[in-house]
């Protein structure tokens, strides 16, 4: 390890210490504000996300069991990777390349770029919540996943060749109950970073509420939890800001996240810099498209 990389593991680690030490300073100072933004987080997790989230967990994880013994190479292969983290939506993605990784049916660098590419949105979420709930239209849910999507298989089509050199295995006996008892630490995951940030928006809401307009909050919110941003959008914005801002949203996610995807990433020793480059590229380039071919 380098100088200049100790040096800068140094820095964030001091930048990490102050901002725990700054938020639970906060959490003290406003309990009752902190209470109300866990509440809130609670019910944005179960109204708007555990519905469409462990389904698909559990059933993409079976299937991946399923057709685990199909002898799939090249395109074919990386294409069932990306449909099932599709079907999922995030953090599904990261949740398959990370077992793909663990079993070494891929390799790291594979790893790193799938995690950056299968990372979509949940078409259920997508079409239910944001399209139904949100906007009254599913037209824009159309739009969007047809265009990311679309982008997304291009990208993929680019990966080095991939040949599966691991050996066949069975089909489990218990695929099924396996596939729950793997979804519910992922849910877990993601329930404990969508209530984490609610609550620590809701104080720095409190906190900031004096300072900035409603729209400038509203960046505050989806930088750190999507759902809440999306939902913030929905109320200050209309027209075709409004969409801009859902499709920027839904593109370049959260901290949130982008938690959860780094904690499943660094059990599977998943490198994170590729699928940070990648997820630039995708923030700039979806919204830009989206405003040129449907606005």
């Amino acid at each position: 390890m380098t100088k200049y990389r100790k040096e800068w593991i140094s820095i964030i680690l001091i930048f990490q210490l102050i901002c725990c030490t700054l938020l639970l300073v906060l959490l003290l100072l406003f309990p009752g504000v902190a209470h109300q933004g866990a509440d809130f987080g609670i019910a944005l997790f179960m109204d708007a996300l555990f519905p469409y989230l462990l389904t698909y967990l559990i059933l993409t994880s079976w299937l991946l069991k399923l057709t685990a013994p199909l002898p799939l190479n090249g395109p074919f292969y990386y294409l069932k990777i990306y449909i099932l983290s599709a079907l999922g939506g995030f953090p599904t993605g990261a949740s398959i390349i990370a077992q793909l990784k663990e079993r070494n049916e891929i390799t790291e660098r594979q790893a790193a770029l799938l995690l950056g590419i299968c990372h979509c949105p949940s078409p259920l979420f997508v079409i239910g919540f944001v399209g139904q709930d949100l906007l009254g239209n599913t037209q824009f849910s159309w739009q969007y996943l047809i265009l990311l999507h679309t982008f997304s298989l291009i990208l993929l089509f680019f990966l080095p060749a991939h040949k599966n050199n691991a050996k066949p295995t069975a089909i489990p006996k218990n695929a099924f109950t396996s596939s729950i008892k793997e979804s519910v630490p992922t849910v877990l995951v993601v329930g404990s970073t969508i209530i984490f940030f609610a609550t620590i928006y809701a104080v720095l809401y409190t906190i900031a509420d004096d300072i900035f307009a409603p729209k400038q909050l509203l960046l505050l919110a989806a930088t750190l939890e999507m759902t809440n941003g999306l939902h913030a959008a929905h109320t200050l914005l209309t027209g075709n800001v409004l969409l801009i801002a859902v499709t920027l949203f839904l593109t370049t996610q959260s901290l949130s996240i982008h938690m959860q995807v780094a904690v499943i990433a660094k059990a599977a020793a998943i490198p994170l810099s590729t699928y940070a480059w990648i997820r630039v590229l995708y923030s700039v380039a979806i919204p830009v498209l989206y405003a040129i071919i449907f606005i």
